[in-house]
């Protein structure tokens, strides 16, 4: 019964890391067999600027996306108030979670555009000078961070009002009767109640924020755009190595160190959450 989830496992997930693994120690070229390096690969993986780069530019991408966590905290919470047109608020908030990233990208390039851009002409209304924000590295990474929260505020909203909902009323009745107000009633009763969904759409950010490249690949690949040599993420240098440069070996390496990040970054997720999360 369980052999067809087994297969599909084994096919498209173990079997693909164990060959990536196993690449990551070999000089692979576009076309033949590859010849064992060793690890050659992540001694260069380690020594190279770019990489570093590209990990920090991924830490600040995933930071931006975690100050979103808040601000869909409290967006469930005020759609939970809504009397009538609360699943209207929702299936709005849901569109960009079904709507093609690439669709998304370009729009959203558009919206930075530093010479016609809707934003920069927004800005010129109230005199504040616009900016190239998908052209200049000052700006690119934030620019992208706040498309990224706009994205994922769709189904942290969904895991957020699931955990809402299922907080007992009684409670919340209970300390009215003592006088508690609705923000003293957000801070006792619903954060902590709801910390387990909170810390379940945390995982998911991250994980989600540091596998990120679509964005980065549609906004700012372009033949003028000098912002993207110090704008990649680590999956875009990966992209770069594996499928521009045809240097496997590297790329695997590249993978697999994204691997160990995600795995390590979830880690210390859930050895945090026994001091902030309760389940009871």
């Amino acid at each position: 019964m369980i052999a067809p989830a087994f297969v599909g496992l084994v096919a498209f997930y173990l079997w693909p890391f164990l060959t990536t693994f196993g690449k990551s120690f070999m000089d692979v070229p576009a076309f033949g067999p590859g010849t064992f390096t060793g690890v050659d690969n992540y001694t260069e993986l380690l020594g190279d600027g770019r990489f570093w780069q590209a990990l920090r530019n991924s830490a600040l991408y995933t930071a931006i996306l975690l100050l979103g966590v808040p601000v869909a905290i409290v967006l469930a919470a005020l759609i939970e108030q809504v009397g009538r047109g609360r699943a209207v608020y929702r299936v709005l908030f849901f569109l960009p979670v079904v709507t093609l990233p690439v669709a998304v990208s370009m729009v959203w390039r558009f919206i930075y555009n530093g010479d016609f851009g809707l934003l920069n002409y927004v800005l010129s209304l109230v005199g504040v000078p616009g900016q190239y924000w998908v052209a200049d590295a000052t700006f690119t990474i934030y620019a992208v961070g706040v498309v990224g929260i706009w994205m994922s505020l769709g189904i942290n909203l969904v895991i957020l009002g699931a955990g809402l909902q299922s907080i007992p009323q009684d409670l919340y009745e209970a300390s009215s009767l003592d006088g508690a107000g609705r923000v003293r009633q957000f801070f006792r009763i619903t954060l902590p109640l709801l910390s387990p969904s909170v810390f379940l759409v945390t995982v998911l950010t991250v994980i989600s924020a540091l596998q990120m490249f679509d964005l980065i690949f549609v906004m700012l690949r372009s033949v003028n755009n000098t912002a993207l040599a110090d704008s990649k993420t680590i999956v875009y240098l990966f992209y770069e190595k594996a499928f521009v440069e045809f240097d496997q070996g590297y790329g695997a390496a590249i993978a697999i160190v994204l691997l160990m990040v995600i795995m390590a970054a979830t880690l210390v997720q859930f050895r945090l959450q026994r001091r902030w999360v309760f389940y009871d």
